[in-house]
């Protein structure tokens, strides 16, 4: 006996110890999310994109080597000969930009392309708190589904229970029965339906964090939600459309697109650079020849006409300029909108919890004085069945308005670009293992 209850104990154990928070959970998917591992790759490649405008600005060296065989065969009025010799050489050749005007602005546009992958990096680990932390609660949600349907299904079974022994002994109708039975099938659908959800729930986890999740800790009771800080809708609006990352990476993206404009216009510009070129060639022909040339000189090459491209790629470029204006109030506009309904749903809500919170209260009574009634006479079997069914129902949507509450605080953050893994830690605050 004492070893069965030590086995039972250490397998108790050793599932709480297994159980994971919102903290381990985030890690793992930083780990194994495929979506976030795409856009970790795309910002070290956005990394080389300044490395690429500046080799625009220094020396490109060249070489070349060439071997030709030389058949020839001569013939005079006088004399002919022939002979045969190979001949070779070979040239470097280094060019130095001095001025050319595209390069300056590619140059330029290249720092402005890798802070534009860091911005989008910053966004893809803000879009990976958020995922990770609603695939977390929708799973937990799906537990307190589940829990609240089961519980309702075997208050149905005794209700049922009940209704036929009082069927037997005459003191209730056929109809008292059926509609127990009536409830309890809804019941077992209902928990059916909850028990699918649940799997799809840790399906969808499962997807973000590359394995099977383990037992989720839950929130703890009583805990009670804080609202935002600052307690000002207007101050996250502003604070969203300046530091949010969609409007930052905008930002960017028309810097960029100005810049386009004034790098296309350079078509029109002359360029100049340093060249400087040596070469050697060897002919051993009749007359052994041998060239060694050194030579450093200064090009300039003056754009006269290009068939209309220069001016039409100009046209283009300051089109891509105006949508780069329009998708950037656009982005501060979707930010100001965001920041709103997510205060919005902060305060909401607590609000909502709160009143959830008290209809709990009051369902539980009224269920209770509903099974007091129906014992003593004074209430119907149906009573009781709709007080079971009222307490069931606010028992998921008061889970999921704690839950909701809880994502609008992190999308809060998300949309004035501050959300980061120390706001992660402080939900997890909030945890317990069940």
């Amino acid at each position: 006996m004492k070893r069965a209850l030590a086995i039972c104990l250490s397998s108790l154990f050793a599932s709480a110890a297994f159980a994971a928070d919102l903290t381990q959970v985030y890690r793992d998917a930083l780990a194994n999310d495929a979506k976030f591992s795409a856009a970790r790759a795309q910002f070290e490649a956005g990394q080389e994109k300044v490395v690429q405008g500046r080799a625009g600005l220094l020396p490109v060296i060249a070489a070349s080597a060439t071997s030709t065989w030389n058949d020839v065969s001569y013939r005079a009025s006088r004399a002919s000969s022939d002979y045969t010799y190979n001949s070779n050489g070979y040239a470097v050749q280094l060019t130095q930009p001095l001025f050319r005007w595209q390069n300056w602005v590619q140059y330029k546009q290249g720092e402005l392309q890798t802070a534009l992958a860091g911005s989008q990096y910053g966004q893809a680990r803000q879009d990976l708190i958020l995922r990770t932390a609603e695939a977390y609660f929708n799973v937990l949600n799906a537990e307190d589904t589940l829990a609240a349907v089961s519980q309702l299904r075997t208050a149905a079974a005794e209700q049922l229970e009940i209704a036929k022994t009082s069927f037997e002994v005459g003191t209730v109708t056929i109809t008292d029965v059926h509609e127990a039975q009536s409830r309890f099938d809804l019941a077992s659908a209902q928990e059916i339906a909850a028990r699918n959800d649940l799997d799809v729930r840790r399906e969808s986890l499962a997807q973000i964090i590359g394995k099977e999740p383990e037992p989720l800790a839950g929130l703890r009771s009583g805990v009670e939600l804080q609202r935002p800080q600052p307690d000002n809708i207007g101050e996250w609006v502003s604070a969203a459309e300046q530091g949010s990352f969609g409007v930052q990476a905008q930002q960017l993206a028309r810097e960029i697109a100005t810049r386009e404009v004034s790098r296309v216009s350079g078509g029109h510009m002359p360029t100049l650079d340093l060249v400087a070129t040596h070469s050697l060639n060897n002919r051993p022909s009749i007359s052994y020849d041998r060239s060694d040339t050194t030579t450093v000189g200064l090009q300039l090459n003056v754009p006269l006409y290009q068939g209309g491209g220069v001016s039409s790629r100009e046209r283009e470029a300051a089109a891509l300029k105006l949508k780069a204006d329009a998708d950037l109030e656009d982005a501060r506009r979707s930010a100001a909108l965001a920041a709103r309904q997510s205060y919005l749903g902060v305060t909401s809500g607590m609000a909502q919890v709160r009143a959830l919170e008290a209809a709990r209260l009051s369902s539980t009574s009224a269920l209770e004085a509903n099974k007091l009634g129906y014992e003593v006479g004074v209430r119907i079997n149906i009573d009781v069945l709709n007080a079971q069914s009222q307490l069931a129902d606010t028992l998921q949507k008061l889970s999921r308005a704690r839950y909701d509450t809880l994502l609008a605080q992190l999308r809060l953050k998300a949309a004035a670009g501050t959300l980061g893994e120390e706001d992660v830690l402080a939900i997890n605050a909030l945890l317990a293992e069940r």
